[in-house]
């Protein structure tokens, strides 16, 4: 039980620090902000296929998807953020741009399929790859759909390596232990890699 409460320690101590250091805030957020909770809400990302209605207004309702910039095209509006933001933010923004030339407009926006949330699993597992989900994750599913282990993984040194910016994080995950009940099986985030030495 000490080693899940430094462990969480520590997550919450590196991810407090990176929000200080102005580093970009992880696209799934739980809520209480740790790896260890269920997350609450999805966060737009990159290759995501968004349907954007406007009602009354065929011309302008589509189907967009998210560019690798993070951004999506509009007629009138040309490029709008999307990246980073929730269904209900995005379409408060386009809502906003658009009232420019529709007088209160009414915009729904429907992410259609989640092609964004990618986590890679190498090292010593069966089926080493990149793996494209379309629902939260844990470090355990993660290990399950690479297969399992070899017979030569190291599974108490197993480390999530998660980009922030131009560096990564580095998260310690011993499986002996989480297979006893002594550290919590977390949920992965967008980009995570899953290292098995």
């Amino acid at each position: 039980m000490r080693h899940v409460l430094l462990f969480g320690a520590l997550v919450a101590t590196v991810l407090t620090a990176a929000d200080r250091s102005g580093a970009q805030a992880p696209a799934v957020a739980g809520a209480e902000g740790g790896r260890g909770t269920s997350p609450t809400e999805y966060r737009i990302g990159p290759e995501d296929v968004l349907q954007i209605s406007v009602w009354k207004n065929e011309a302008m309702s589509r189907m967009v998807t998210v560019r690798p910039d993070g951004k999506i095209s509009m007629a009138l509006l040309n490029d709008i953020q999307a990246a980073g933001l929730t269904a209900l933010q995005l379409r408060e923004v386009v809502a906003k741009k658009l009232a420019e030339y529709i007088p209160t407009p009414e915009i729904s926006v429907i992410v259609a399929e989640v092609r964004s949330f990618k986590v890679s699993v190498i090292g010593e597992v069966t089926r080493p790859g990149r793996f494209e989900l379309k629902s939260w994750t844990t470090a355990l599913d993660a290990l399950a759909l690479a297969g399992g282990f070899t017979q030569f993984a190291a599974r108490s040194k197993i480390v999530i390596l998660h980009p922030e910016g131009t560096t990564m994080k580095r998260i310690p995950f011993n499986y002996n232990k989480v297979a006893a009940g002594e550290q919590e099986n977390f949920y992965l985030q967008n980009g995570d890699i899953v290292l098995v030495p």
